[in-house]
């Protein structure tokens, strides 16, 4: 089948972002100004640069009250948010952490997470998570959409990375057993269980 987004598709659910797979979640940590932390997870998410370390997500609609969704109004107030790994074991907590709360909602609370301390930005982030990226805003962009701030990316730099000494061996990261989950299409969700090696070839 072939069809243009604009005028629309003959499938019974959407499949754009079935075709873009499988997409690491950003679960994101962030502090308001009154110092309520919020956790939610972003599928539009990934690294886009190493030196400096950079990453970026993207927020998608709008918040139930009509204004931004809560992650992007507190990152934009405070410059600063955290990025914990989604995990298989806490993927109950990742998927219910993405309930349209009102503002002065905790997820942590809600979810019953436990919170950790951050040493470089004053989000907290998610205690039970095996790596962590703590993040100030380097700058948001408005993509293009129906309605202003409909679709919102933020960029950040990465100025502090927790990783748990049970997931480093022979002095590198253990990746296959921290379990990390990834988002397909519709309500689908994959788990990370298996890796091959290929090595870049040298043109001669």
């Amino acid at each position: 089948m072939f069809y243009e987004p604009k005028k629309g598709h003959s499938l019974p659910q959407n499949p754009f972002n079935a075709l873009v797979f499988p997409r690491p979640i950003g679960w994101i940590s962030s502090l308001s100004k009154k110092g309520i932390a919020n956790l939610a997870p972003y599928s539009f998410f990934n690294a886009i640069a190493y030196e400096p370390p950079q990453l970026m997500f993207a927020a998608t609609a709008y918040h139930s009250n009509g204004g931004l969704k809560d992650s992007v109004a507190n990152i934009l107030e405070t410059k600063e948010f955290v990025v914990n790994l989604a995990t298989k074991k806490l993927q109950q907590s990742v998927v219910h952490s993405s309930i349209d709360a009102p503002p002065g909602v905790d997820e942590f609370k809600l979810m019953k997470l436990k919170k950790r301390k951050s040493t470089m930005v004053q989000p907290p982030s998610v205690a039970e998570s095996p790596a962590t990226l703590e993040c100030k805003l380097i700058r948001k962009i408005n993509l293009k959409g129906k309605k202003i701030n409909q679709n919102i990316m933020i960029i950040g730099e990465v100025v502090g990375i927790h990783i748990k000494d049970a997931f480093i061996s022979n002095g590198k990261v253990n990746s296959l057993a921290m379990r990390a989950i990834s988002r397909m299409g519709y309500t689908e969700y994959s788990e990370v269980k298996s890796r091959f090696l290929m090595d870049r070839p040298k043109y001669s």
